[in-house]
Order: structure tokens, then sequence, then C-alpha cells
């Protein structure tokens, strides 16, 4: 099974690219966060059209939304909101009864790395919290599992262009990080990419739009994840980050990290 997770940054905006990557990668689920379409307005016939035949989201406008893109047959197995907040962040699917996929968009958390003074920031840290509770008390490690999606965090000092100057900024502030391996160690979540892509060689899966030339100052961040149970550790045969999406035709700012099972 060939699984991908990619930030598509308006779903119907990136139809284009989304047939780009369906046809040169065939992946066999296709798991996508801030879609930014209501749940009226998702391109379900278009995305049949592409071959996925089993299609989940949830959606709102303009902002947000999650889906799961499928050859395999789905079922919900429990969607959820978090944080008291019906924003679209999160869906969790049966994937052919062998597995259970949970697709996360987590908050980016604003630009102030502060609660007190950052709604945004406040909303994110308990965002994470809830998901090492409700993980913990919900799940247990034996149970083959994957979460997927942008988890708006770079953990290690090898998943950002500088360490060093991205400290203080929302995404790789030392308290996000302990968050994040708050969630990872609940149920010992192995990590795909980095395990079969050991540190330190670094690893981005997200560009900003700001940069004028993102390949050449290739300042980077690896905000978009793959964990696995330990059931499913070595399930895991290959992965890919695929860079060269930054440069398609009306990118998102975000590219697919794909992950190769063998089930």
């Amino acid at each position: 099974m060939r699984l991908a997770t990619w930030n598509i940054n308006s779903v119907r905006l990136r139809m284009p690219i989304i047939e780009q990557f369906t046809a040169s990668h065939a992946p066999d689920v296709l798991c996508l966060q801030e879609t930014k379409a209501p749940d009226d307005k998702f391109p379900l016939e278009e995305i049949r059209a592409l071959g996925y035949e089993h299609v989940l989201f949830r959606g709102m406008k303009s902002y947000n939304g999650v889906a799961v893109l499928s050859r395999l047959p789905l079922s919900d197995s429990g969607s959820r909101d978090w944080v008291g907040k019906e924003d679209c962040r999160h869906l969790a699917v049966s994937v052919d009864g062998k597995l259970e996929l949970h697709n996360f968009y987590v908050p980016a958390g604003g630009d102030v790395p502060d609660r007190e003074q950052n709604d945004k920031f406040a909303h994110k840290l308990d965002f994470v919290d809830e998901m090492t509770a409700w993980f913990s008390e919900n799940r247990t490690a034996e149970t083959p599992m994957v979460l997927v999606g942008d988890l708006n965090i770079a953990p290690s000092e090898f998943d950002v262009w500088s360490h060093k100057q991205l400290l203080k900024i929302v995404s790789h502030t030392p308290v996000e990080v302990e968050k994040l391996t708050a969630v990872q160690d609940g149920l010992g979540w192995v990590d795909a990419v980095r395990h079969k892509i050991a540190e330190p060689e670094k690893l981005y899966s997200w560009w900003s739009y700001r940069s004028r030339d993102w390949r050449a100052a290739d300042k980077g961040r690896r905000l978009d994840h793959v964990w696995v149970t330990p059931p499913l550790a070595g399930a895991v045969k290959d992965v890919e980050i695929l860079k060269d999406a930054r440069g398609w035709e009306k990118p998102s700012d975000h590219v697919p990290v794909i992950v190769d099972f063998d089930l």
C-alpha cells in the first residue's frame, strides 16, 4: 500500500497538481489537509475520475478541512472535533479493515509563541495536549494505526533550515516540540520517514511562499508527518518527500510525503 499525505492548500484550486501527482506516483491512499471546501463544494466526481472510488471528507468554507481519497474501502472510525471547536481538523478512518488511519491538520498557532498573548498559540498547544490524552485513553500501542498530516511542528534540529534561528519561531519552539514528543511517546509512535531516512540528514516538506527562489534559499521545515504504531513499523518499506512538487504549476507550499507499506 502506498500512502501519501499532503497539505494541498485548497483542493479545488489544486486539482491539476492532484491529478499530476496521482498519475505520477499512484498512491493507494491520499490524505489531504487544508482542503478549504465545504462538503457540498468538495470535487468528489473529479476525485473519483482519478480512480479513487472511496472518499471521506470533512470541510468548511475557506479554512481547514481534511479528506482521505482511497482505492481501498474506507469507513469512518470516529472522526472528532478537538478542543471544543468544530473546525474540521481530523478524520479517522478504517482502511480495508486492516488499519486505522488518523488524518490531522494541527492548528498553525499564529505568529507569537506565547499562549497568554496569542489565542491561536494557546489553541495549538491545547490541541496537541488533547491528542496525547485521547490516544492514551482510547487506543493502545498494539493497535495497527497510522497517524498522518500537517502537524505544523518541525520537531528536530534536522527538520528545519536553522535550529538556532527558529527556536523562537512558531512551529519549532521548545514547548511545541515537547508537546509533540509527548503525543509520540504516548503510544510509542514510530516516525516512518525518520525510520528510513535517519538524522542528521536534513528533511523539509514546506517552503514559504514568501521566498522568491525557494529552491535556492532552501529555508524549509518538516511539518508534514507519517507515524505508525509499533505493529506497523516493520511494514514500512520506503519513503519519499516529493520536493519537486513545490515547483509545480500553482503549487501548495507543502509537498507530498509518501510511505510504502508491505501489509
